[in-house]
């Protein structure tokens, strides 16, 4: 029997799953990591942790399940996507990562505006310079650490460093290349127009592949380390959304999904590209070759959640830990207790500042109609209603573009509460799907690792055998009605705040 390996490289944590090629999951493995905040608004991690995380856990799955290696026939990696890795000469690491949510770079994009033009940069990138972006990271360590610039030969994202330690190659691929803002996305390879006007040495990018693209192969000293088989080929893989797309079957025209995990996302398939002028959503190349993907990336999704489980729901966690269950299945009952709008409490959350459709470093999280008779309840069940908000803001940013869908499918952790899940129903006034597998993007390059090793003939027919759906949650129609007053005072407050979050950032 074939098997194929899906490694899912995320902020908190890489898990790693092996599955046969029907898309049963035969066994999984989850290693957690530190990030690293020196200042506000930084936000770092080391790629040694997410090295040995891949050791680590592609060793235990397939332990655990006894297959023998050589029937592995393919891995791919989803990563973390615009994170900076930077490496030396002899291919080590320079710095810790400057990682997707790290926001000190605003500066680093006005010199990208002015040396590439806005218009001119978006008509390449399809995107205006942002913070969370690599190119702006990599005009950061220029301007604050040239020591270090001075050293790199090899610039890297996430997966992709990763995938060097397993098989020696540099090499990137599409969907993850498009985040580092020095990809043509039109014509899918590097841009020689922005690298030669921000001075960027072109021999540092990795090679560009399509996502399903045999980019290298499990080198001897991997195969000692992983338990893989020497030769075991590695596909492209793709971006951790493009990889949740291909892992929940949003691989054709008219399917979205949104995602919620420490970010939130609201992603939807192209067959052509198409650009928001104003830049509030992304267009990146898609993990099907030849198409593109219109999304939108909110910072501090489930990472609202988890700060709020910490630093309010101790008490919780230890009683959810006794009973064996989940905090958050937990915490839903108990947002529960709260009516739709948390007796009129509205939370925005902007903790890491925001990227979509905001466009501003400088916003940070707000309690709105805070009052005395409000309890902790109250507040969490606002920040789950304030995440789905600003999820339907990006959705209607995308049907304005003409970008529409029927249904939608939910994904990430927040995807696995039926309250978020219905929240998201009711905001959106669409039925919310989930897959029957849960492993999205770890499956989703497992898929492309299958179609890199012709055991699929396409990533559209894979996913039609391999992706299964459970019974859509409908939205419920007094809720809609409610949920909308609400949605209307959100969207009301960032504009009135907008130039008070900028006075208290210059203090």
């Amino acid at each position: 029997m074939n098997y194929l390996i899906g490694v899912d490289l995320g902020t908190s944590g890489t898990k790693t799953v092996l599955f046969d090629t029907e898309g049963t999951v035969i066994s999984s493995a989850t290693v957690e990591y530190p990030m690293y905040q020196p200042k506000n608004g930084w936000a770092e991690q080391a790629p040694e942790d997410w090295w040995d995380a891949t050791m680590r856990t592609t060793k235990k799955v397939i332990e655990d399940s006894g297959v023998d290696s050589k029937d592995i026939k393919g891995m791919g990696i989803s990563g973390q996507m615009h994170g900076l890795v930077m490496l030396d000469e002899n291919g080590s690491v320079l710095r810790r990562s400057i990682i997707w949510c790290d926001q000190r770079t605003a500066r680093e994009c006005e010199e990208i505006t002015e040396r590439v033009g806005a218009k001119r940069l978006i008509e390449i990138t399809a995107n205006p310079a942002l913070p969370g972006f690599t190119a702006s990271k990599i005009l950061w360590v220029r301007n604050h650490e040239p020591e270090i610039y001075a050293k790199c030969r090899h610039i890297l994202l996430p997966k992709d460093y990763v995938r060097y330690m397993l098989t020696g190659e540099f090499a990137t691929e599409v969907s993850d290349a498009s985040g580092m803002q020095l990809l043509d996305i039109p014509n899918r390879c590097w841009s020689d127009e922005v690298l030669e006007k921000l001075d960027i040495d072109k021999s540092m990018l990795a090679k560009v592949y399509e996502s399903p693209e045999i980019t290298g192969y499990i080198t001897e000293e991997a195969a000692k380390l992983t338990g893989l088989a020497a030769g075991t080929p590695v596909v492209g893989g793709a971006g951790d959304n493009a990889a949740a797309a291909v892992g929940t079957g949003v691989v054709e025209e008219g399917k979205a999904f949104t995602t919620i995990g420490t970010s939130g996302v609201v992603f939807a398939h192209s067959d052509k590209v198409t650009i928001d002028p104003q830049g509030r959503v992304h267009t990146f190349c898609s993990a099907v070759p030849g198409c593109w993907t219109v999304m939108s990336c909110t910072l501090a999704a489930g990472l609202s959640l988890k700060w709020f489980r910490d630093n309010f729901f101790l008490e919780e966690m230890q009683t959810a830990k006794g009973m064996g269950v989940d905090p958050y299945y937990l915490m839903d009952r108990q947002a529960e207790r709260a009516p739709i709008g948390a007796n009129r409490l509205v939370y925005l959350p902007y903790l890491m500042g925001e990227r979509s459709p905001k466009l501003d470093s400088d916003c940070r999280g707000v309690f709105f109609g805070l009052s005395a008779m409000h309890t902790k309840y109250d507040m969490l069940r606002a920040v789950m209603e304030g995440v789905i908000y600003s999820q339907r803001e990006c959705l209607d940013i995308l049907r304005g573009m003409g970008v529409v869908s029927s249904e939608m499918l939910a994904c990430g952790g927040g995807g696995s509460s039926p309250m978020w899940r219905q929240m998201m129903a009711d905001v959106y006034n669409l039925p919310v799907k989930t897959v029957v597998s849960k492993e999205g993007p770890a499956l989703g390059v497992a898929i492309l690792a299958g179609v890199g090793a012709g055991i699929y003939p396409s990533v559209a027919e894979a996913c039609r055998k391999v992706v299964k759906t459970n019974p859509a949650q409908a939205p419920i129609p007094e809720n809609t009605g409610r949920y909308e007053e609400f949605y209307r005072v959100y969207c009301g407050l960032y504009p009135q705040l907008k130039d008070c979050y900028k006075a208290l950032a210059a203090l």
